[in-house]
Formats: C-alpha cells, structure tokens, sequence
C-alpha cells in the first residue's frame, strides 16, 4: 500500500504560488509529525518544514526564508506545504515525509517514511 502520496507540483513563474498536498494511510499519518523535504539534482536532500501530531510545534529550514507554510488536516490525513513568492532556486523535487521521533528541524535519520515526490519547477 502506498504509504504517502504527493501532489500540487508543477510548472510556475518567479513570484507565483504553488500548495502541495500529501495524502497518507492513517497508520502511517496517525501520531506523527509530517513534514517536507527538497533535492535538486546533485544536492542533498534537504528540510524545508515539519509540523508536529497535534500542530503545536513547527518547525522551518532557513531555505524557505519565511515564504513557505506547512499546516496539516488530521481528519483527512492531509499535509500541505503553501509555496509563495516562488524564485528558480525552489525547483526541484519536493518529498512528504513521516517522523516518529520530531524533536527539532527534520533531519534525514529522523524520516520514518518518504513520498515518492512531485517535482516543482520555477520559470525565471
């Protein structure tokens, strides 16, 4: 069973908007925080944000610079990721991910399951 399922990237102009949508099975969603990371090609993957079970704790990568929001919806099962003021350097593939064990900004070894991704690319 597919576990996370991204959708909402696509194709947009510098200074657009994009909202992503994750999509997950109860089990894997139920409990933990939800977040999101970004690879270009040749980067690392890197944190962009994470939202604790019950919402009280968020947490940024500086890379958003205070443009993106992540919010999620617990009767749905549904993370999103709002993306405004969108520049070139956004492009790339945008993975959800579950944690267990959220205790600040995401890192790699704290991911329990990863999205496949849905890429977002940013026209100059």
């Amino acid at each position: 069973q597919v576990q996370l399922v991204e959708s909402g990237g696509g194709l947009v102009q510098a200074g657009g908007s994009l909202r992503l949508s994750c999509a997950a099975s109860e089990r894997t969603f139920r409990g933990n925080a939800m977040g999101w990371f970004r690879q270009t090609s040749g980067k690392e993957r890197e944190f962009v944000a994470g939202v604790s079970w019950s919402g009280g704790r968020i947490y940024y990568g500086d890379s958003t610079k205070g443009r993106f929001t992540i919010s999620r919806d617990n009767a749905k099962n549904t993370v999103y990721l709002q993306m405004n003021s969108l520049e070139p350097e956004d492009t790339a593939i945008y993975f959800c991910v579950a944690s267990s064990t959220m205790a600040g900004p995401l890192t790699r070894a704290a991911v329990d399951y990863w999205g496949q991704g849905t890429q977002v690319r940013v026209s100059s």
